[in-house]
C-alpha cells in the first residue's frame, strides 16, 4: 500500500505502508539513535508524534517484552528509510511490523529520511499527516487542515497512570510522579533497593504527604511543560518538604516551579549521542535525550537556581539545582534505555540526598 506524508508547509514524501492501516497525524520529529527503536516507540514522551528514524534500517531484531518502556506505544506513526524484511533475536516476541499492526500504528518505509530530517532541521518541527496514496488525497486540503489544527499541550494527563501502584523494594520509599514515565526509571530505582510508588500526574500534595516518602521523582513525559499548572503548583509545595529529582519534563516542571520559564526548541534533542558538560567538575559525557522544550536561560534567578549541566553543541541548560531546597534535575535521561550509561550515577546522587535528609530529620 502506497502512503504519503503531507507536511503543513506543503512538502510531500512518498513511501510504502506497513504496520497499522489508516491515517495518522501529529508533530513530525526525528531521532538520531542507531538502536533502541522499540524503546523510542514505547516512550510516552512521543505521545501524538510521528516518529522519524534517521538510522536507515530499523526492525532487524524485532521487539520483545524486556525492551518496553510502557505497556503500549503512544506515538502516532513511524517513518523509516527501510524496515527489515527479516528480524531475528533470541528474545524476539514479534516483528516490528506486526507489533505496529497490533497497536494500529501506521508505518511508512521507503521514505527519503535524510531529506525529511534536513527539512525539519531547517524549518523546525512541523505537523504532518500520513495518508493512503491510493485514495488520491487532496494535498491542499490536508495542508489547510494541519495548519488550522492546534498542537496539543497537556498530554501528560493523557498518558499518566490512572491509579497509584507499588513496585516493592527494601530501601527508601520514592513517589514517582508519572508524567509519562519510562519503565527504565522504575528499574533504576528498584535496582537501588527503593520502594517505588507510582502516582498519577494529578496527585495532590496531601496525597503525597499521606505516603510519607523519603523522596519524590518527577518523570519524563510529553507536551508543553508550562501547560501543567496543577503539577507545577504541587511541586511548589512538596519541594519544601521532600528531596526532589526531576528528569526531562520533570526537570522543566521543577524549573517552572522556581520562577523560570520554558521555550519550545526549533527541532528538539532526540537521540543517544548528545554531549553534556558538568559545570562543576568539567566532566563531559554522552547522554540519551528526548525533548522539544528547554529552560529559558534568561529567565533563571541565580539566587534561586544554579545551572549544573550544559549541552556542548548548542549551550542549552541540561541540569539545575535549587539553592533553597534539596532538589535537582536533569534534561537528559540517566536511565538511558538504550543509550550511554555515563550519567546513571545521578540515581545514586538522589539516593544519597534522601539519606542525608533522613539523617537531618532524625537528628
Amino acid at each position: 500500500m502506497k502512503k504519503l506524508l503531507i507536511l503543513e508547509n506543503g512538502a510531500v514524501f512518498a513511501g510504502t505502508g506497513f504496520g497499522g492501516l489508516g491515517a495518522c497525524s501529529g508533530e513530525v520529529v526525528f531521532t538520531t539513535g542507531m538502536t533502541g527503536y522499540q524503546q523510542a516507540i514505547t516512550d510516552q514522551s512521543y505521545a501524538n508524534q510521528i516518529l522519524v528514524f534517521t538510522n536507515p534500517l530499523i526492525g532487524n531484531y524485532g521487539v520483545n517484552l524486556n525492551n518496553m518502556e510502557a505497556l503500549q506505544p503512544a506515538c502516532a506513526g513511524v517513518i523509516c528509510h527501510r524496515v527489515a524484511r527479516v528480524s531475528n533475536n533470541w528474545r524476539q516476541s514479534a516483528t516490528l511490523p506486526d507489533f505496529l499492526k497490533k497497536w494500529a500504528i501506521p508505518g511508512m518505509t521507503g521514505v527519503d529520511t535524510r531529506a525529511l530530517t534536513k527539512l525539519l532541521r531547517e524549518h523546525g518541527t512541523l505537523k504532518g499527516k500520513v495518508v493512503d496514496a491510493d485514495e488520491e488525497p487532496d494535498v491542499e486540503a490536508v495542508v489547510k487542515e494541519l495548519q488550522s489544527t492546534p498542537t496539543q499541550t497537556q498530554l501528560a494527563y493523557q498518558v499518566t497512570t490512572k491509579k497509584r501502584y507499588l513496585v516493592p523494594g527494601n530501601g527508601h520509599t520514592v513517589v514517582l510522579v508519572d508524567l509519562g514515565a519510562k519503565e527504565s526509571i522504575v528499574r533504576a530505582l528498584v535496582e537501588r533497593g527503593c520502594n517505588v510508588i507510582v502516582v498519577p500526574a494529578n496527585v495532590t500534595p496531601g496525597e503525597i504527604n499521606q505516603i510519607h516518602p523519603d523522596g519524590v521523582l518527577l518523570s519524563n513525559g510529553p507536551g508543553d511543560p508550562a501547560s501543567l499548572t496543577g503539577v507545577i503548583a504541587m511541586v511548589k509545595q512538596i519541594q519544601e518538604r521532600y528531596p526532589l529529582f526531576g528528569i526531562c519534563l520533570g526537570h522543566q516542571v521543577l524549573a517552572l516551579a522556581n520562577g523560570a520559564k520554558t521555550v519550545k526548541m526549533r527541532f528538539g534533542h532526540r537521540g543517544f549521542n548528545h554531549p553534556v558538560r558538568n559545570l562543576q567538575t568539567k566532566q563531559t559525557f554522552f547522554t540519551s535525550q528526548n525533548h522539544g522544550y528547554v529552560i529559558d536561560a534568561a529567565s533563571i534567578d541565580p539566587n534561586q537556581i544554579m545551572v549544573t549541566y550544559q549541552e556542548i553543541n548548542d549551550g542549552t541548560i541540561e541540569g539545575i539545582a535549587i539553592k533553597n531546597h534539596p532538589a535537582f534535575s536533569v534534561q537528559f535521561h540517566p536511565d538511558a534505555a538504550p543509550g550511554p550509561h555515563d550519567a546513571d550515577q545521578l540515581f545514586d546522587q538522589f539516593i544519597q540526598l534522601m539519606g542525608q535528609q533522613k539523617g537531618v530529620a532524625n537528628a
